[in-house]
């Protein structure tokens, strides 16, 4: 009968081997992960590092993207306000123009205009967490300024024209502003150009020839406003889908990595049962080999 040398030492690596598994499994049981290093399966940690950088990128532009929509909604509040500040300039004037109001009616009209001027003016430069809406890329000034020292008053835009934009994880690109002077115009062009020529028309007894173009001025920047306020609110829908998109995708790709280096308990804990059994049998045979001579068994 042949005796193979190695036995002792295969039986002990054996051993080893399974004193490792068991540790292993036992690890896996009590930390619920089935990964923990890069040896422990490349192409899991591989997988996983690049789900952690996408769920960094949703996460980032949905924190983003959450401050972005409170100011875009600031922005549509307020030129829904301007509107309708238009909207009332707009009635006054076509009243004012009939040809058969006394200068009493004028004079009430006029301060009524320039009310109207005033208040739109202040939502013009209106401000969200210390910047200016409608200033471009200028937020920390005010971009409307009025000087009344002229006849008409003239409104000057000092903001400019650059459009703001957030990135999408996807790579495009949303605007998330509106400039100034696309919105309201600047000089003599736009709601304020208009506002200021008819509130000077109504200094005197107006002519109705002379009212009749400045309502229509007062009426295209009207119809601008509101095309530009439709330009905001097809962002900010487009940024709150994308927004929610992000979220869900972010909640997916966590739990697909989860998935990825987590251990399956009841499987584990199976594996973990057998190779105890293992373990177990591998040292009762070690420990009766390590007994020498008969009388070892005898005692």
């Amino acid at each position: 009968m042949r005796v193979d040398p190695n036995f002792v030492s295969n039986l002990a690596g054996v051993l080893n081997q399974s004193s490792s598994l068991e540790a292993t499994l036992t690890n896996e049981l009590s930390s619920g992960l089935r990964v923990t290093s890069l040896q422990n399966d490349p192409a899991a940690v591989a997988e996983s590092t690049l789900m952690a950088s996408a769920i960094s990128k949703d996460d980032t532009f949905v924190q983003t993207a959450s401050g972005t929509q409170s100011m875009m909604q600031v922005s549509d509040s307020t030129l829904g306000e301007v509107v309708s500040q238009l909207t009332s300039a707009l009635s006054l004037a076509v009243s004012g123009s009939n040809g058969t109001l006394n200068s009493a009616n004028i004079a009430s009209i006029q301060q009524q205009l320039t009310g109207i001027r005033d208040q739109v003016l202040s939502l013009a430069n209106t401000s969200y967490l210390g910047q200016s809406l409608f200033a471009g890329s200028q937020g920390s000034l005010k971009p409307f300024t009025l000087d009344t020292s002229t006849t008409p008053a003239t409104t000057s835009y000092v903001g400019d024209t650059i459009l703001n934009s957030v990135e999408t994880p996807s790579g495009q690109k949303i605007q998330t502003n509106l400039p100034g002077s696309a919105v309201f115009g600047s000089g003599a062009s736009g709601v304020f150009g208009a506002l200021n020529q008819l509130i000077a028309d109504f200094s005197g007894a107006p002519a109705s020839s002379s009212t009749t173009a400045d309502t229509g001025a007062l009426s295209a920047a009207l119809g601008q406003v509101s095309a530009q306020r439709s330009l905001l609110d097809g962002s900010l829908s487009r940024l709150q889908a994308t927004s929610t998109y992000a979220q869900t995708e972010e909640s997916q790709m966590k739990v697909q990595q989860g998935n990825l280096v987590s251990a399956d308990p009841a499987s584990v804990a199976t594996q973990l049962s057998a190779a105890e059994v293992q373990n177990q049998a591998l040292m009762s045979v070690m420990t009766a080999l390590q007994k020498t001579n008969l009388f070892d068994y005898i005692q």
